[in-house]
């Protein structure tokens, strides 16, 4: 039976353990997430679940994994911020109406992300030049290394032991004078400070609170005034503020930390038969445990999130009725036009960095994945996911990392970790929530050291200034901006680089005839950016009334290159001087002749160039040249 079984699938023990520990490592990221795009924690480890076991089933690329990433989530933030605002707006207002407006986006992101399989975009991620693919990977290490450090924080508390909530000041409310609220506009006194108590006048009952700049409502504990240049402002909440570590507590965090990373690094040095990163999980679990420390574990840290738990069989059983699930969604072209520009957005953002995780897996394991296949997979996921009440997601590259690590090689990796997290959160969400914090942060601190390519600064004097260029701005802006921006601006960058390189190589041969006819032979590629140079390389007030253009070198590429070939015959001609060209393409041919009737005359056809075609057409000359007559 085990024979079968490794035949079946060879990698099994490792892909199994390593789904394992992505699961693990998986969590804290997704709750963080998820708290990031105001939805509950469960509907973001549920979408997760669903995009992670879809992906890795039917993807293009075993040992990928994908969940509900943060590239996606932050795109969601405020398209979940009005849709609340709008739904109460409604005839019959609905609350939490932001969170149906995102299934309905996440769905249609799904929807754009098969499109963009079946028309087989997904191989425009072969275009991404290697410079890129370093940067991107150096600076999402030092993104994963900075996302970190936050967890070295804990939320400071308010007056009411609450999370305190970070405040912006926005417009007047009331005036504030000698320890009086005064209205406005009428100059009337309606509250008292006394301290930090702030009492009606009239009923001489306490209203609010105040506490370091802030005034919070008796009742609801909540904040709804800031305090500032004797005034009550209205105020927009920013978030929970945080604040570093202190003691016991801090030293407790670190000492954990390092003590993962010590196994995790030498773990492998005595035996490779167990993953170290999984071990190192549980072994500091344990001695968390078992030794009282009372550091931060996961419940925790989705409790100090505004959470409530890992409460996922009551969570998700109210999402196993689709009808009742989407019956607060008006389906209206007014719903389209809302979540439209947030789901492309989404799509083409989760697409970039999955495709950009298949590369880096490609890399890692000498293979090679089928970026469209993952396109239809991932987009397939975003739909199931988005209809049963999950968020969306995408490739998630260091959990992949860890995932190929740790011997994740198959299709088994990905699935076991998807079933893993699905029972962490139905049935085992009280023994998870005491997985400490710091385990989870110590593995990530290792894949960072795993993951930033540290030979880049061994090769950054030996690469063209150009190459190096790319790497380091693609690090810089993906640290500073986000993922797509920095590929999109790598592979411009590249591309702008190329195209100066090869207007740099157009060369003009120049030799007379016997009977005084000039010609000019042509290097190189003619195309937008080097059809300066292409002109400056004649002498039309100089030359003889005959000459002959030959491109039996050069290799005309685009309209650009046709127009500047137009304009110069027309220059000739206007001069009163006989030009003829030779070796052009059959479609420069073409289009040139529907330009112009005077093309008829000037183009000589009796002589072909072979080499022209076979550059032109490499797939159609499969022989040696040798072997055609043309």
């Amino acid at each position: 039976m085990t024979d079968f079984i490794r035949k079946i699938i060879p990698n099994a023990k490792d892909d199994v353990l390593a789904g394992i520990t992505v699961s693990l490592a998986m969590i804290p990221e997704v709750v963080a997430f998820a708290f990031v795009a105001q939805i509950s924690p469960i509907v973001a480890l549920f979408g997760a679940f669903v995009v992670g076991i879809i992906s890795a089933s039917f993807g293009g690329r075993p040992g990928l994994i994908s969940g509900a990433a943060g590239a996606v989530a932050v795109i969601f933030v405020h398209m979940i911020q009005e849709g609340h605002a709008k739904g109460l707006l409604f005839d019959h207002p609905v609350e939490n109406m932001g969170y149906f407006y995102l299934l309905a986006a996440v769905v249609l992101m799904g929807i754009i992300q098969i499109f963009a399989g079946l028309f087989k975009l997904g191989r425009f991620v072969r275009l991404i030049p290697h410079p890129v693919m370093l940067g991107f990977v150096n600076g999402l290490a030092i993104v994963i290394f900075m996302a970190q450090l936050g967890m070295f924080k804990e939320n400071k508390k308010d007056f009411f032991g609450q999370n305190m909530r970070k405040t912006e000041s926005n417009e007047l409310i009331y005036n504030v004078a000698n320890n009086q609220v005064k209205d406005i506009t009428s100059n009337t006194v309606l509250y008292t400070i006394e301290g930090q108590s702030v009492k009606n006048t009239a009923t001489n009952e306490e209203v609010f609170l105040i506490s370091e700049g802030q005034v919070f409502d008796a009742k609801t504990k909540k904040v709804v005034f800031n305090v500032a240049d004797k005034g009550f402002y209205s105020v927009k909440d920013s978030g929970v503020v945080k604040t570093t570590m202190q003691g016991k507590t801090l030293y407790v965090m670190i000492g954990l930390v390092l003590l993962t990373m010590f196994i995790v690094w030498g773990l492998p040095k005595l035996t490779t038969k167990i993953p170290a990163a999984l071990t190192a999980i549980l072994i500091v679990t344990l001695i968390s445990i078992f030794g009282g420390l009372g550091s931060i574990n996961v419940g925790d840290f989705i409790r100090d999130g505004g959470g409530a738990g890992l409460n996922g069989i009551a969570e998700l059983s109210k999402n196993l009725n689709v009808a009742e699930l989407w019956s607060n969604l008006p389906f209206n072209l007014d719903t389209l036009q809302f979540i439209a520009p947030y789901a492309f957005l989404a799509a083409s953002v989760g697409l970039i960095e999955t495709l950009m995780t298949m590369n880096l897996v490609d890399e890692l394991t000498e293979s090679r994945g089928n970026g469209n296949k993952e396109c239809i997979a991932q987009g397939a996921g975003n739909i199931v996911s988005g209809a049963f009440g999950g968020t969306g997601g995408c490739g998630m590259i260091g959990q992949t990392v860890i995932n190929i690590n740790a011997g994740g090689r198959g299709r088994l990796s990905g699935i076991m970790m998807a079933l893993t997290l699905l029972t962490f959160i139905l049935f085992a969400d009280t023994y998870i929530e005491q997985v400490p914090i710091a385990a989870l942060v110590g593995v990530m601190f290792m894949m960072v050291i795993e993951t930033f390519a540290w030979s880049s600064f061994r090769i950054l004097k030996k690469i063209p200034r150009s190459d190096a260029f790319v790497l380091i701005i693609v690090s810089a802006v993906t640290v500073f901006f986000d993922l797509a921006i920095a590929v999109f601006v790598g592979v411009i960058v590249s591309a702008l680089v190329f195209a100066w390189e090869s207007a740099k190589k157009i060369r003009a041969r120049k030799r007379f005839r016997e009977d005084g006819t000039k010609i000019y032979e042509i290097w190189g590629p003619l195309f937008f950016g080097s059809i300066a140079t292409f002109n400056e390389k004649f002498e039309i007030k100089n030359d003889p009334d005959k000459v002959e253009i030959d491109f039996v070198e050069a290799r005309v590429s685009d309209h650009s290159a046709i127009e500047a070939i137009f304009a110069l015959v027309e220059k000739y001609q206007a001069a009163g001087k006989e030009i003829t060209l030779k070796h052009l393409s059959e479609d420069c041919k073409l289009l040139l002749y529907k330009s112009s009737p005077i093309f008829t005359d000037i183009i000589i056809d009796d002589i072909d160039d072979p080499r022209y075609h076979l550059a032109a057409n490499p797939e159609k000359f499969p022989k040696a040249l040798k072997e055609y007559k043309f």
